[in-house]
This record gives structure tokens, sequence and C-alpha cells, in this order.
């Protein structure tokens, strides 16, 4: 949380600087975190990080503080700061929430979406459907780009901190790849009848799509989850 700037310029100064800062580090920590750098449960090394950064550790130590209020961090008494590590049960949970937003942005923007943002969601699905099935982190790239582009849509900025803050979160789970090259085509279908239904003005239907789409999700999670745990079993 921010503290209120001083009403002393030297020290507002300092204050907004430090915010500042703060604020850096803990966006570099966060890409090093999502792009795979730091993995899930590794632990962060104060001292190697100010290194890494030239700075001291009491703006490095806010921003573990403001990612671990994110849930990307988890700091422990005499153990330190470690990546936040994802349970199988906490993923599934999370992707019942995210079922919840998917489908709540396609009630709102279903209703207020314009023949811009359509044209822009076409080209994405058209962009799907052009994708070879050996380009599975292509694919990865644009699915991601296409939900987070409907959340933004809408115009809601409460549903759009909530889903981008809960997609970082199941960024952490990476224990398997949820996507297989045979699957692309049929989810590139799927983005197109979601758009179909948005273009209809289908508010319950453009809801239901993205949900099912969610939830279908979910349950690839839940069985490869259950394989690569026997595989994991000794």
């Amino acid at each position: 949380m921010n503290k209120p700037l001083s009403t002393h310029p030297e020290k507002a100064l300092a204050q907004l600087q430090s915010t500042t800062l703060t604020r850096l580090v803990a966006e570099s920590i966060e890409d090093m975190i999502l792009g795979g750098e730091l993995v899930p449960g590794s632990k962060l090394n104060e001292m190697a990080l100010a290194q890494r950064f030239g700075i001291s550790r009491g703006p490095l130590r806010e921003a573990l503080r403001t990612l671990e209020e994110s849930g990307l961090v988890r700091q422990e008494k005499n153990r330190g700061a470690h990546v936040r590590k994802i349970a199988l049960t906490e993923a599934a949970d999370l992707y019942d929430v995210r079922a919840g937003l998917d489908a709540t942005a396609g009630r709102l923007l279903a209703l207020r979406l314009t023949p811009e943002q359509l044209h822009t969601l076409r080209q994405m699905t058209d962009a799907m459907r052009e994708v070879k099935s050996v380009e599975v982190d292509r694919f990865h790239e644009l699915n991601l780009s296409f939900h987070d582009c409907i959340v933004a849509m809408t115009g809601n900025q409460v549903l759009v901190e909530q889903y981008r803050k809960l997609c970082k979160l199941l960024a952490l789970f990476r224990r398997r790849n949820l996507l297989t090259p045979m699957a692309i085509p049929r989810f590139a279908e799927e983005h197109s009848a979601i758009v179909d239904r948005l273009a209809e003005r289908d508010a319950a239907g453009a809801a239901q799509a993205l949900f099912d789409h969610a939830q279908g999700g979910k349950a690839r999670m839940l069985r490869d989850g259950e394989i690569q745990g026997a595989n994991d079993a000794p």
C-alpha cells in the first residue's frame, strides 16, 4: 500500500522517487516470475536481487511486500521470500473464479460491443485459425491476448484488475502444458463461436460460451494433473 506523500516538497519528492523505484523493481521481479526465470518455489535471494538492480535492500523488501500482496510471492519467518507455488486444488478454484469473470465479461461486452471491437476480435480469431499445429506457444499467446482483450473491452476497470491478477496466479501453475497441437483447431473454433455470440448481442449465450470454455480448461488441467501426479509417484 502506498504511503501518503508528505506536504514538504523535498520529502514528497523523495517519497515519490522511492515509490517509483519500488514499483519498477516489483514489476521487474514479476516479469522474471511470469517469464519463468524465477520458478515457483524458488527462493528470492535479497542480496543477489539487490545487486542485480543496483539498489539497497530497503526498496527491494518493499517490492517483495508488493508482490506478496498480489499473491506472486510468499514470505515466511526465518525462511525468507519464495515464489509462490500453486497447488492443483487451488488452481482448480482459480479456474472456477476465472470462469465466472469470463462469463461476466461476455455478458457485459455483448451489450456494448462496437464495430471496431468486433473487427479486432475477428482478426484475432482469424489469426488463430492460421496457426500451425506445431506453433503451440504462438497459439498460447493469442489465446491469452484474446481473453484479456474481451475483458478490457468491457471498460470495467474492477473486472480488468481482478481478471489480470487471477491470470498471473494461474501463470504460476506451470506443471503441465494445457495445450496440445491437436487441440488448436478446436480451440480456434471455440473462440470464433464466442465472437459470434458477441456479434449477435447474445449476452446469455456469450456468457455461457466463455464459462464453458474456461471450465474446459479446468477439466484438462485436472486430467493432466492426475497424470502428472501418477508419473511423479515413486
